[in-house]
């Protein structure tokens, strides 16, 4: 990131299954597009109505590449962070072009109308190299599983329980 990028978060859903390629270096870089539907309200009919949608081209490098290329889907709802970037360039017929692009930061479910259950991938070589190893400490976001390690960070305890539904909560 450099001084001065346009930060952007974008809730919208994949168009396409996630393109994954590697550089000549061997760098793993995903392309994939997201649509961002608003919905705006209909003076007409006075209820709601999908606005002009916004399709964005997001790209995302290294480790988490391999990551989306192995998870997202066409039709996912997701949530991507990330960096605004301007390109243009001249078409066969030399017409002059600009696109706006995203580099991601981070992309994620979004759980608004669905659920998730998170692998995580341990490093074997370290943190900025090597490959990753999946460890399955799924289960939903909060759930303990009886097999994941009491020392793990990633590990969160049973949510705890609340107060009964005539009780005031303890703050």
């Amino acid at each position: 990131m450099a001084i001065g990028d346009t930060s952007i978060t974008v809730v919208g859903n994949v168009v396409a299954d996630p393109e994954l390629r590697f550089t000549p270096q061997g760098l793993a870089v995903a392309n994939f597009r997201v649509a961002s539907t608003p919905r705006v309200r209909d003076k007409n009919s006075n209820g709601w109505v999908d606005g002009e949608a916004l399709f964005l081209t997001c790209r995302i490098w290294r480790d988490a590449a391999e990551n989306v290329a192995e998870s997202l889907s066409k039709g996912m709802r997701v949530i991507v962070n990330g960096y605004l970037k301007q390109r243009s360039y001249q078409t066969k017929d030399g017409e002059q072009r600009t696109v706006y692009e995203v580099e991601v930061e981070e992309v994620g479910p979004s759980l608004k109308f669905a659920q998730a259950h998170v692998t995580r991938n341990v490093r074997q070589n370290g943190p900025g190299g090597g490959q990753a190893a999946p460890q399955n400490h799924s289960g939903g976001f909060g759930q303990a599983q009886p097999s994941t390690p009491r020392n793990d960070p990633w590990n969160s305890a049973p949510p705890a329980q609340g107060p009964a539904d005539d009780e005031q909560p303890p703050f």
